[in-house]
């Protein structure tokens, strides 16, 4: 599942070397707003430990 936020990262790079902005703009923040989302998730679980 984390991947995915890497995915649109390299995604936004290849659309930058190719020239088309928007596309970069848009996957580098639906990509920002899928690692934020990610950690939020991840953050606010609790930890089930038992020592």
């Amino acid at each position: 599942m984390m991947v995915l936020p890497f995915i649109g990262f390299a995604g936004s790079a290849v659309a930058i070397l190719a020239g088309r902005r928007g596309a970069a703009i848009g996957l580098w923040l639906a990509s920002l707003l899928s690692t934020l989302g990610l950690f939020a998730a991840h953050a606010t679980s609790t930890l089930q430990l038992d020592f």
